[in-house]
């Protein structure tokens, strides 16, 4: 297979995009057109991340039924359950259900399920314990869409239950008081890609607008929004991008106590908090403890206010972060050898076992979808349950959660996205799937140029890299993905010295200079290239600040690397 990766720098603006984006920098015009903005109104919206479309939340399909539910628990106070996924998406979304109904004398309760003993998603055993308990209705978050059968069941009990989703629905929808999620079909909101805690707000939204007044504003929750919105690897565009904006502004003046222990222990400051900040270092551990026991710590370092409670929790979560990073690496390369002895040269990776932590197999899965550009599918069989469940990750080139509905006579259950999914599938159906599942991707992916594409936004000496520059590059935060940082390439630059750092030395540390100034740069995952290096190379990268004993300098986030002079 091979592993090579394809550099894509796009054509320089045109003289008329130049002419309307004279306002700003040379770099910053390059930039902003290269993410299809070429007038001076779209490129202000954008820089100050300004909606242009209507977003008041009554234009999703079903929100005034279920506002109107809703508002009727409130004022009978009748029990309320918040059923939320065990990712942090889910967990955020919870929580700031759970905070937003309390605030207006809600009797509310969280319920997220365990991964182990309960799977994704509703279930029925769930749904019961509920109802003896004294709950009335049951408002699901980032989960459901794909449960008709458990709403029907939930309707036969006389539980009520509002669905709110925004995973892919397909077939039967489920027969619930409301269904909210702006991609079923008939739905006029604008923004489709809110992620689970995004569509939570938008219900406490237009739950507010109704409310006199209350004793939470809507800011205060924007923090939880971007933590489950970057997290959940929603696209950091349109009502997402202005959303995790302000949640960033909010983090940085948090009152939220288990906010507050958890950046301490990850090593962060808040006042300079940013998504990638969410993503690498807050977000996993957030994730860690739904992945390897219950996520309902979680939930609780999110909503305690209790400073010795936060800071144990965070604690917790620290150590099972680490934990968490040990299994994926034993996994990634447990997965890797089953896989390439199946199928030497794969177009989908596939690779399922009785000993893998079925709460890490996702992380696994996404190391080697990483490593092969394929498609991959990593799973925990249970023998006694005759079961196996399954985490998918996977390329543009190749929608998963579409080839899963091709296969869906084989599994109990399945759902996702374009790139991640996740299913149930009998042990006795095992081998048909995975059959099935390499004869679509054999058919999808044939003859399509499988390498890394990787998008730069201009070639520029190492001398053009400048503090003034990264002030200009802030307006394009948050970046992430969907609104990848700029990013870089330099060519023909000479390599000072280098060594691997890191544990497994798996990344690189190097000096470079293009003869006018030089630059310290880090490689992550490239640490196969020390003591190979040679002394000229090209580079593709992104700029940044390092502080090290209280001192801020320039750094270069190496993206890529190859010899100078190498076609792209």
């Amino acid at each position: 297979m091979s592993h090579s990766k394809r550099w894509i720098i796009p054509p320089p603006l045109t003289p008329q995009a130049d002419l309307e984006l004279a306002a700003h920098p040379p770099a910053l015009r390059q930039i902003l057109f290269n993410r299809g903005i070429s007038t001076r109104e779209a490129a202000s919206s954008f820089l100050r991340a300004e909606l242009t479309f209507d977003t008041n939340p009554f234009l999703m399909k079903d929100m005034d039924k279920a506002v109107a539910r809703i508002r009727r628990a409130l004022e009978s106070r009748e029990q309320i359950a918040i059923y939320g996924d065990y990712d942090v998406d889910g967990v955020t979304a919870t929580s700031l259900l759970v905070q937003a109904l309390r605030a207006l004398g809600g009797s509310v309760r969280e319920y997220i399920p365990n991964r182990f003993d309960e799977g994704y998603g509703l279930n029925n055993e769930a749904l019961d314990t509920l109802l003896a308990d004294g709950v009335n209705l049951v408002i699901s978050v980032d989960c459901g869409i794909r449960s008709p059968a458990e709403a029907a069941h939930a309707k036969s009990i006389g539980l009520d239950l509002i669905v709110t989703d925004h995973h892919e629905p397909a077939g039967e929808l489920p027969q619930a008081l409301a269904v909210i999620n702006p991609k079923q079909e008939g739905d006029n909101y604008p923004e489709k890609y809110l992620a689970g805690v995004g569509i939570a707000y938008k219900i406490v939204e237009a739950l507010y607008s109704t409310f006199k007044s209350t004793d939470l504003e809507l800011y205060n929750l924007l923090d939880l929004v971007a933590l489950g919105t970057v997290a959940d690897l929603a696209p950091l565009t349109g009502e997402n991008r202005h959303l995790v904006r302000g949640g960033l502004r909010q983090m940085r003046n948090s009152a939220r106590q288990g906010l507050l222990s958890l950046a301490a222990m990850a090593n962060i400051s808040l006042q300079k908090v940013t998504a990638i900040n969410i993503g690498f270092a807050l977000g996993p551990r957030l994730n860690a403890s739904g992945r390897l026991d219950t996520a309902i710590d979680s939930y609780k370092l999110l909503t305690t206010s209790d400073p010795a409670e936060a800071g144990m929790l965070a604690q917790q979560l620290n150590i099972q972060n680490g934990q968490r990073q040990q299994m994926t690496r034993k996994i990634q390369a447990e997965a890797e050898a089953l896989a390439l002895a199946e199928d030497p040269d794969p177009q989908i990776l596939f690779a399922v076992a009785d000993d893998f932590n079925a709460g890490v197999v996702g992380l696994a899965a996404a190391r080697l979808t990483e490593t092969y550009y394929r498609p991959s599918i990593v799973g925990h069989s249970d023998p006694e349950k005759g079961e196996t469940r399954c985490s998918c990750r996977s390329i543009p080139e190749f929608h998963i959660t579409q080839a899963l509905d091709q296969c869906a006579d084989l599994l109990i259950r399945h759902g996702g996205h374009a790139a991640a999914a996740g299913f149930t599938v009998r042990n006795e159906n095992l081998d048909t799937l995975k059959s099935r599942l390499r004869e679509i991707a054999a058919r999808e992916l044939d003859g399509k140029d499988l390498r890394h594409s990787l998008l730069a936004d201009a070639e520029a000496p190492l001398a053009e890299m400048t503090s003034d520059l990264l002030r200009y590059l802030d307006y394009l935060e948050p970046t992430g993905y969907g609104n990848p940082g700029a990013v870089f390439v330099s060519r023909n630059v000479r390599v000072v010295n280098h060594r691997a750092v890191g544990a497994d030395a798996k990344h690189l540390k190097l000096t470079v200079s293009d003869g006018k100034v030089s630059f310290d740069a880090i490689a992550f995952r490239l640490g196969e290239w020390a003591g190979k290096l040679p002394e000229r190379i090209d580079l593709m990268y992104t700029l940044e600040t390092n502080e090290y004993n209280g001192r801020t300098t320039l750094q270069l986030n190496v993206k890529d690397l190859k010899p100078a002079g190498l076609k792209d």
